[in-house]
């Protein structure tokens, strides 16, 4: 009998705070992320609230990514760049890193060490 793949991803958002006082959305990434992960990748990122502009995505917590996964995260950074959002990155490992700078996404993501780095570009 065949098992079922377990669904091991999940996202949530924080609101932190800019220098400047401005929100700033954190969605945190946890776990896999996968062609499966689809639902609750853009359903974390629905809630974010329409009116912000500065996004972080923490993926400090991400256990594993496929080209599904980097195929979902590009989805996601085009979706924020459709709706002028500023999109910060940091907590990827640095295959990850090499990975999304041979891919492109270095064009809509600056990938930063820490939370506290990635929340202070926006002042930049």
């Amino acid at each position: 009998m065949a098992m079922q793949p377990q669904l091991n991803t999940r996202a949530n958002v924080d609101e932190v705070k800019a220098a400047d006082g401005s929100p700033i959305s954190v969605l945190r990434f946890t776990g896999d992320i996968t062609s499966t992960s689809r639902d609750v990748v853009f359903g974390a990122y629905q809630e974010v609230p329409a009116a912000t502009r500065k996004l972080v995505f923490d993926f400090s917590k991400m256990e594993y990514m496929n080209s599904s996964g980097i195929a979902l995260i590009i989805e996601l950074l085009m979706a924020a760049n459709k709706s002028d959002r500023s999109v910060q990155s940091y907590g990827l490992s640095p295959h990850f890193q090499k990975v999304f700078t041979m891919v492109g996404l270095n064009k809509y993501t600056t990938l930063h060490p820490d939370e506290a780095t990635a929340c202070a570009a926006f002042a930049e």
